[in-house]
């Protein structure tokens, strides 16, 4: 029965892809990785911090997206003004393979009390589809052999504006029109090309101070891709005692999902995020998994009095 959902979901994936292409990869502690899709957020938070984010979609069915990415970023100048970020990516869903690199550049102007900070992201794009995993009816179509690893460039803006206690940002990370198999020609089929539609994220939230030990974050995150239902996330995390995050968030017409972690030193960060599906592949999969682990590395010089919390 696994093979067969296998088939089924493998073949509605890649059609999918060949026509619409592949989106990009969304996490649900999307507060944890804001600089994978605004190169703006690099740098903000002032200091140097290796990030590592791993995500297994709908666990038990075969060929479901396992996407992970490893990301650092660094802050410098007079008043930490400039950002400089860097990025790897892994994207896979049933037979296709996606890794980015990336870099991340980042200038804030700061406003007395307020800082706003423009963003640019530039890198590579290496898509992989690996036919072995279908069932293809003739090893001699002429998709099947012209196809291979296509590496394309990226280019993504950004900005980011944001006080101590809340924060606006807008982005698209790849503003290129990107087409990887325009090369193939295949009259009389109902084939086109894989392209890179944009991707737009907004994302905004706000801290409030319930008691002196803790602190209540709602934020949204929209992200827009034309032809694709718009996905839209609202969530609330605590932040208790600066030790414990405890976080609760909904995917519209998607997923509820849970958020958990701690803040084991002064540099560590672990969290760890459930996902439940509300959409009828729940009789499929047994849910969702998230890892988000953060190591700062503070300057000797530099004194953190309070954790930030976005």
């Amino acid at each position: 029965m696994r093979k067969k959902y296998f088939n089924f979901f493998g073949v509605i994936i890649f059609f999918s892809f060949i026509s619409n292409a592949q989106q990009d990869a969304q996490y649900t502690g999307y507060m944890y990785s804001v600089q994978l899709f605004n190169p703006a957020y690099a740098g903000s938070r002032g200091t140097t911090s290796i990030n590592l984010i791993g995500r297994t979609q709908w666990l038990s069915l075969e060929g479901s997206p396992k996407t992970s990415s490893v990301f650092l970023d660094t802050s410098f100048g007079k008043e930490d003004n400039v950002g400089l970020g860097l990025s790897i990516s892994s994207d896979k869903i049933g037979p296709t393979s996606e890794t980015m690199l990336n870099l991340d550049y980042a200038y804030s102007l700061n406003f007395l009390w307020s800082k706003l900070t423009f963003g640019i992201k530039a890198g590579i794009n290496d898509l992989e589809v690996d036919y072995s995993k279908l069932n293809i009816a003739s090893s001699n179509d002429p998709f099947i052999v012209s196809s291979k690893n296509r590496l394309k460039p990226r280019l993504g803006l950004g900005f980011y504006f944001n006080t101590d206690k809340y924060y606006l940002g807008f982005s698209s990370p790849n503003i290129l029109k990107t087409k990887y198999y325009d090369d193939i020609k295949i009259s009389n089929t109902s084939f086109s090309t894989v392209s890179d539609r944009n991707h737009y994220y907004a994302i905004a939230g706000y801290v409030f101070d319930l008691t002196s030990n803790i602190k209540v974050k709602p934020a949204t995150l929209l992200k827009i891709v034309r032809g694709s239902p718009l996905q839209w996330d609202l969530s609330a995390n605590f932040l208790i005692n600066y030790n414990i995050t405890l976080g609760i968030s909904s995917r519209l017409d998607s997923s509820f999902s849970g958020l958990v972690g701690f803040q084991l030193s002064d540099s560590f960060f672990v969290a760890l995020a459930y996902d439940y599906s509300t959409t009828q592949l729940r009789q499929f999969n047994d849910g969702t998994y998230e890892i988000i682990i953060r190591l700062d590395l503070f300057n000797s010089q530099r004194k953190i009095i309070t954790p930030r919390f976005f």
